[in-house]
């Protein structure tokens, strides 16, 4: 949304007004129903800084109030409501029905909701794209496809069954961590501890030689006087520097895609991430196409629910090539990111009319590549983990002992 000041003649007096519209037009329109007099002009300009103040904070309100619905919640939902649409059960009465049934306030609230709008007139698809943040891309492509394809009960089913693959392989990757998120966190708790209450002890005897000290010393000494003097003031940048890395990655475009370029750059997070939206992609696309959604349509919802910036547009050119009238295999070698195996293997299907069934071989292989990183993730972590207990050990070990050395050979010198 643009900021637009509008100039507004009113019984003989100039009056500007600020107003959000999306472009001049509007701008004006909503100054014409919102204010009288004759409207002069309407200048872009930029808003003042306690209405960006204002903003600034509702949107923040709003992301707070903002709740992600429970993944098992939501499955167990959309079975329910799959079973119902099978049955024959109009879509208004399951969604009412479903949310009186359910313990979960929010999932209450959103299929309350859903059931409203549908008694309004409006289509589940519709409705559901209110809830996208709740519900996800996902949930809103299969519900679409249901309603194109007249046959809602499946779509549901087979969004469930998605749904449940995504969530076993986040419940695999948060099970592949746990070892060394726990490792890590003992290591920092060690290490705070260590650094305010251990080297204070040794900082008067260091202060007591008097001689030059060595850079391990330097710097345990330089973490103490952080820790124990700005310690409070350290947490709270900490917690200010999260808030607005999230705010720049919701609000801000650009900063998100660099971001994401970076994680795309870093060691075995860029595999996690390309093999994951890949096998997410596939089976995303070979259910719309067996689904007998156009190629070029099924490709522009599969694109549209990928999270990392830079795979999005890669895959893109994708759906620029077939709706110019190329090959599917010819877009996907474009994008650079699938192996000339798998474009053997798309061309095949093409040429065969057995795409469907192609497609459901190459998204078992991503989901196979993707569960061999996921398996593999604890040994691969471990190299650094080493490093960095190996590094914190050595710091304080010569931070410590170092001074001590020199002390040491400071008195047989003496004598």
């Amino acid at each position: 949304m643009k900021y637009f000041i509008v100039t507004i003649l009113s019984k003989g007096k100039k009056n500007e007004y600020g107003l959000y519209a999306e472009h001049k037009k509007e701008a004006q329109y909503l100054a014409k129903i919102k204010y009288s007099g004759m409207i002069l002009k309407a200048i872009e300009s930029s808003p003042p800084l306690e209405d960006q103040f204002k903003r600034f904070k509702d949107t923040f309100l709003s992301n707070v109030k903002k709740k992600k619905l429970k993944q098992d919640m939501l499955i167990a939902a959309i079975r329910q409501l799959a079973v119902m649409a099978n049955a024959g059960i109009s879509i208004h009465d399951s969604l009412h029905e479903i949310a009186g049934a359910t313990t979960d306030t929010t999932l209450k609230e959103v299929l309350s909701t859903m059931a409203e709008d549908i008694n309004s007139g409006h289509s589940l698809s519709k409705s559901a794209a209110k809830f996208s943040y709740q519900l996800g891309t996902l949930s809103l492509a299969m519900i679409e496809l249901g309603e194109k394809t007249g046959n809602m009960a499946e779509a549901l089913h087979k969004l469930a069954d998605m749904l449940e693959e995504i969530r076993r392989n986040i419940i695999k990757f948060k099970k592949a961590m746990a070892y060394p998120r726990n490792v890590m966190i003992a290591m920092a708790v060690a290490f705070t501890i260590l650094i305010s209450y251990v080297v204070p002890q040794f900082k008067t005897i260091f202060e007591q030689l008097g001689a030059e000290l060595p850079m391990p010393t330097l710097i345990l000494l330089f973490l103490e006087h952080l820790f124990n003097t700005y310690g409070i003031y350290v947490l709270a940048g900490l917690f200010l520097f999260i808030f607005a890395f999230r705010y720049m990655l919701d609000h801000n475009r650009e900063f998100k895609y660099k971001w994401h370029q970076l994680l795309l750059k870093t060691y075995l997070i860029k595999n996690i991430i390309k093999f994951s939206t890949l096998s997410r992609f596939t089976l995303v696309f070979s259910e719309l196409v067996r689904a007998g959604i156009p190629v070029a349509e099924a490709l522009e919802t599969s694109t549209a629910m990928i999270d990392s910036l830079p795979l999005q547009e890669r895959l893109l050119i994708v759906r620029s090539a077939v709706e110019k009238g190329g090959s599917l295999n010819s877009g996907l070698k474009e994008t650079g990111l699938f192996e000339n195996m798998i474009i053997q293997m798309i061309s095949a299907g093409e040429s065969s009319g057995q795409l469907d069934s192609m497609l459901q071989k190459v998204m078992e292989y991503y989901k196979m590549r993707f569960d061999a990183i996921i398996d593999g993730l604890s040994e691969a972590i471990e190299p650094i983990m080493l490093f960095m207990i190996a590094a914190m050990v050595i710091l304080l070990a010569l931070g410590i002992f170092l001074p001590m050395w020199e002390m040491g050979n400071a008195v047989q010198g003496r004598h």
